[in-house]
């Protein structure tokens, strides 16, 4: 994520009938010149982006995973336990920015994507659903996609990362 901040300098020059302005060092008539420094506010380039994603869920991001058999999900996708899905806790589904509140099938988050480390090993799924009993930043993914991760008799992972692609 880059952040830049800008400092435009402007000269304006005044004489009884004549305004210049100029940018930067560029020379300006001598007479009853005056500078003047605006300073733009930072810039976050990440936030340009076309996914509104809130600061707080920028960068990696550590909890729990489990996995779940999956059916029709909330982003109103049909999955099944062999697709690479994960369902988001809610509290992050239903206060995600652009969300409505009303039609969970409309909600940005819907298919973007995740991608989830643990013990050495990475996934890569897409969000098609909320898990309504994860804890904020567990993540609750499809039988094929947790055992990228580790053996399903696990039954749930601590201390796994995961951050938005």
């Amino acid at each position: 994520m880059f952040v830049t901040r800008s400092l435009i300098v402007l000269t304006l020059a005044f004489s009884s009938s004549v305004l210049s302005i100029s940018q930067g060092h560029r020379s300006v008539p001598s007479f009853g010149s005056k500078v003047v420094r605006f300073e733009t506010p930072p810039v976050d380039f990440a936030a340009l982006s076309s996914t509104n994603i809130p600061a707080y869920l920028m960068g990696t991001l550590t909890g729990q995973g489990t996995f779940y058999q999956p059916g029709l999900g909330s982003c109103g996708i049909t999955n099944t336990g062999a697709d690479f899905i994960v369902a988001i806790s809610s509290l992050i589904f239903d206060s995600f920015p652009g969300y409505d509140g009303v039609n969970p099938t409309t909600n940005p988050i819907c298919n973007m994507m995740v991608t989830a480390n643990y013990a050495g090993k990475s996934v890569t799924v897409t969000i098609t659903d909320s898990c309504g009993d994860c804890e904020q930043f567990e993540l609750d993914f499809s039988p094929a996609a947790f055992e990228q991760l580790a053996d399903q008799s696990l039954g749930r992972i601590s201390g796994m990362t995961w951050s938005f692609v």
